[in-house]
């Protein structure tokens, strides 16, 4: 009797401590909210003045472990053919072969790998896939922002991510190389996601 009284305490405790584990796991999903998020990148051309560019929509999820974000992850992806730099011509260009190829390779997509802290601030790494080509970038995250009441009842956030991506690494428009334009691009991505 003494022995079954045992094991039905070690069962409860064994319960207890799965629930009470549960209740810590203050892991939730998000998704990109398209309509307020962009990606927007500069380049250096001839050496004297920065081209500006676009792309709208994306669309993606955010895994976000709300007690340490270095375990949360992003999956997100955004249409190559809606690059916009203000010229129908050169973003006619840019969606030709000798650049984004949108025809073979329409959407450009980016899969976390870890987010790491490094002298207090977050680094966002993961494979990013660039007209066919996958090479892991890293990117400064800034957020993301606490929690707050949406538009329709949503729980909304957001966060910032910049960084530098060199086109050699992707074999992106080398024909078009230095000086006539950089090697470097600079982008920064603004993300609004809705909690699910």
């Amino acid at each position: 009797m003494k022995s079954l009284r045992v094991l039905r305490s070690a069962a409860l405790f064994a319960a207890a401590t799965f629930v009470a584990s549960a209740g810590f796991a203050q892991t939730s999903t998000w998704k990109i909210d398209p309509v307020h998020s962009s990606i927007e990148f500069r380049i250096l051309h001839l050496g004297v003045s920065h081209v500006s560019g676009s792309f709208s929509n994306p669309t993606g999820v955010v895994r976000l472990d709300e007690k340490d974000i270095t375990h949360s992850s992003v999956e997100a992806s955004f249409d190559a053919k809606t690059v916009n730099t203000n010229s129908d011509a050169r973003d006619n260009h840019l969606k030709s072969p000798e650049f984004f190829n949108v025809a073979q390779f329409p959407t450009i997509t980016f899969k976390s790998t870890s987010i790491t802290k490094v002298s207090g601030k977050l680094q966002l790494i993961g494979d990013l896939t660039l007209a066919g080509v996958t090479k892991p970038v890293t990117l400064l995250l800034d957020g993301p922002a606490p929690p707050q009441k949406g538009m329709h009842d949503t729980i909304v956030s957001g966060f910032s991510a910049t960084g530098t991506l060199s086109r050699k690494d992707f074999n992106f428009g080398q024909k078009y190389g230095p000086p006539m334009l950089s090697d470097d691009v600079t982008f920064t991505i603004d993300i609004e996601m809705d909690k699910q």
